[in-house]
């Protein structure tokens, strides 16, 4: 009998081509049967604080909060190479951004999202307005919010919807660090034991490197997923968050993780000092 493992992700063209080998079997699993669950980021955090699923993306953020049952695996991070979640408003961007944001509110896809600890360190003065991912715009076009946090395929439509650039946060994180913004990886349960564990994060990785050497039947699977955006941005999008820095964090994307969380827990943003062991 093959051992179930539930997968979760998020809903994107991104996780998606990540995850193409994986769901279409093109590739040799062994005894372990990944049976995908698809949810928004912020969702998939709050349900891995309950230790519910056998492997899920989550933000960086949301591991600080759960890296007692859960392992970061090496392979499947989402890291912004001096680019990430974007402030945006219908006015154009003040001189001093960063200043100009104290007090407002803010519309965000969810508190333990890493878009949102990147905000607190960049101004912790504003007023969290919590808004579905892909409701953000709309929310500030109503009223709801002044300013809209962007994830996913909105950082790069958001100019086409009339709306202007106030920060770019992964731009702001490297000038800030000189290094990447990790915003999520995917995690995998530490009760599973350490052959289990091993066994995922080979086959995660396998998948992964499947899809950037089929890359144009992984972004067929993919575009499915693209919400709208057209083939040429969906390909742009999952080059933006699928690439090296996904196969492998390497040196300096674990350091980016590190860093991260260590200034959000300086910030007394996270519970604990977290020392982040990587799997794989």
């Amino acid at each position: 009998m093959p051992q179930v493992i539930r997968v979760a992700h998020s809903p994107d063209s991104d996780d998606a081509f990540m995850f193409y080998a994986l769901a279409e079997g093109k590739i040799d699993t062994g005894n372990l049967q990944y049976v995908h669950e698809l949810s928004d980021i912020e969702s998939l955090n709050r349900r891995a604080l309950t230790g519910d699923l056998e492997v899920t993306a989550v933000s960086i953020h949301a591991y600080a909060h759960l890296h007692r049952t859960y392992a970061l695996l090496n392979s499947g991070s989402s890291m912004g190479d001096g680019y990430g979640p974007r402030l945006v408003a219908l006015e154009p961007s003040p001189a001093n951004p960063r200043q100009a944001i104290q007090g407002k509110r803010v519309a965000v896809p969810g508190l333990l999202t890493t878009a949102y600890l990147a905000l607190k360190l960049y101004q912790p003065d504003f007023e969290a307005v919590v808004i579905p991912f892909d409701q953000i715009e709309d929310a500030v076009r109503r009223g709801k919010a002044e300013v809209g946090l962007l994830i996913h395929e909105g950082q790069l439509t958001y100019a086409d919807d009339g709306f202007q650039l106030w920060e770019d946060l992964g731009a702001w994180w490297l000038r800030e660090t000189g290094l990447p913004l990790p915003l999520g990886g995917n995690v995998v349960r530490r009760d599973l034991g350490d052959v289990i564990v091993q066994q995922v994060a080979r086959d995660l990785k396998a998948s992964i490197v499947y899809a950037l050497e089929h890359r144009r039947p992984a972004l067929e699977h993919a575009r499915q997923f693209n919400r709208g955006i057209g083939d040429e941005r969906t390909d742009a999008f999952v080059a933006m968050y699928v690439n090296q820095w996904t196969v492998d964090y390497g040196p300096r994307g674990r350091q980016a993780v590190q860093t991260l969380l260590d200034r959000a827990y300086a910030a007394g943003l996270v519970p604990e000092q977290v020392v982040v062991d990587f799997v794989g």
